[in-house]
């Protein structure tokens, strides 16, 4: 659990700084062209320090502890000490991936922008996933929680669709990007939980 509230506590240090200082919001935030251009590579990674706004912060921040403190318990469990090291590279592996296909689309294009640690809060809610596939996950507009397989599956599809729209500021494809990563790569740890995934599923129907 300390690793979380680290990542919670430098996160939240940082946007806030940036609210009243839009030049830490322009070193950190992720911009394509300067990291083709410039090589600004750390840029894959500094960009989950800064957020839009107090709203994008809290959600973020609030679905990562959520998720995480249940994920780390898993690694725990399943990896014994060395699951602190595997959480810290879920989180800053869901950063850098999640914007791997941004950078492809944008690093001719110097006005695209992007900001915040969605992609590694995706990679560390589908990692919980792969541990509790039957696990109730409830929405704001829906009061009967979904499995969080099928909660998976449908925000995968509606994250892919969002991504060919492209019609508002949502970074939709940093949340499929960043959700597949979280759940391939904890299947990479251990290819058992892959099986003990499946079986929680037919078990629960």
């Amino acid at each position: 659990m300390i690793l979380n509230y680290i990542i919670i506590a430098i996160t939240v240090a940082v946007s806030v700084a940036a609210f009243s200082n839009r030049d830490i919001t322009a070193r950190l935030q992720f911009n394509a062209y300067l990291v083709q251009n410039r090589r600004q590579w750390y840029r894959f990674l500094s960009y989950g320090l800064v957020h839009a706004d107090w709203v994008h912060l809290f959600i973020n921040m609030f679905v990562f502890y959520s998720f995480g403190r249940i994920v780390i318990q898993y690694y725990d469990y399943f990896f014994g000490l060395q699951g602190w090291l595997y959480f810290a590279l879920l989180y800053i592996g869901g950063l850098a991936f999640s914007v791997v296909a941004d950078y492809g689309k944008h690093k001719e294009n110097f006005y695209y922008n992007a900001v915040g640690a969605s992609g590694a809060v995706s990679a560390v809610v589908f990692a919980s996933i792969i541990f509790q596939p039957m696990g109730k996950i409830y929405l704001f507009f829906i009061p009967i929680g979904i499995p969080a397989f099928i909660f998976g599956i449908l925000y995968l599809v509606f994250s892919a669709y969002m991504a060919k729209r492209s019609q508002d500021n949502i970074g939709h494809d940093a949340h499929f990007w960043g959700a597949v990563f979280g759940f391939v790569f904890t299947i990479l740890l251990d290819f058992d939980l892959l099986p003990r995934f499946f079986n929680q599923i037919i078990s629960g129907f």
